[in-house]
């Protein structure tokens, strides 16, 4: 057998033997020097397309996962714990958006507090982890995602996230002007652009 047959064996056998998506560094560590890393695993996805688990990028990091057209017939029901708020969404968007992000900046931002739990469900749930904190007064947490965020939502890294294109075009996102209503007794912008002198 060759070398680089060997080599793939190898990358495919450490796939396979981790449950999160591992980068191509930490790959490299168990092959010798020559290997070409980045090279056997875009064989190896190769290789994959089209069978019933593909090799993919998530995280920064490779795993393999269900193909999508299988994924509906290997769907298990299961009875959720607990569905998030909307609070809880609209804080996870947030701080994926603007990250790295206070408290009171995810506050400004949706115009709201936050309620006690919101930031703990989702640190529960292994999407957000304080980073760090602000330098000024009070010194407050930063908040990120981290990559069970990306692997959940299956996302690459950021980059991959929507923007307000794509949103808009999903239905998420709706930015028609607010029309104000007219005073009584008084005629709109319309009628007294269209009246007669």
């Amino acid at each position: 057998m060759s070398e680089r047959a060997e080599q793939l064996r190898l990358v495919e056998a450490l796939l396979f033997a981790i449950a999160e998506p591992i980068a191509e560094e930490a790959l490299s560590r168990h092959l010798d020097d020559t290997a070409d890393v980045s090279s056997l695993l875009h064989e190896l996805a190769e290789i994959y397309a089209g069978r019933g688990v593909n090799l993919v990028r998530l995280a920064g990091g490779w795993t393999f996962h269900t193909a999508p057209d299988l994924a509906a017939s290997l769907r298990i029901e299961r009875p959720v714990a607990r569905k998030l708020s909307r609070a809880a969404i609209e804080t996870l968007a947030v701080i994926a958006y603007h990250q790295p992000v206070t408290r009171a900046e995810i506050e400004q931002i949706r115009g709201v507090a936050l309620g006690k739990g919101t930031i703990d469900t989702l640190m529960e749930a292994g999407w957000v982890r304080p980073k760090g904190r602000r330098a000024g007064p009070g010194r407050p947490l930063l908040w990120v995602t981290t990559p069970g965020f990306l692997v959940h939502f299956g996302l690459d890294s950021l980059n991959e996230l929507p923007g307000l294109d794509e949103l808009r075009a999903a239905g998420l996102l709706d930015l028609t002007p607010l029309t104000l209503p007219e005073q009584a007794g008084g005629k709109s912008a319309e009628q007294e652009a269209g009246a007669e002198p």
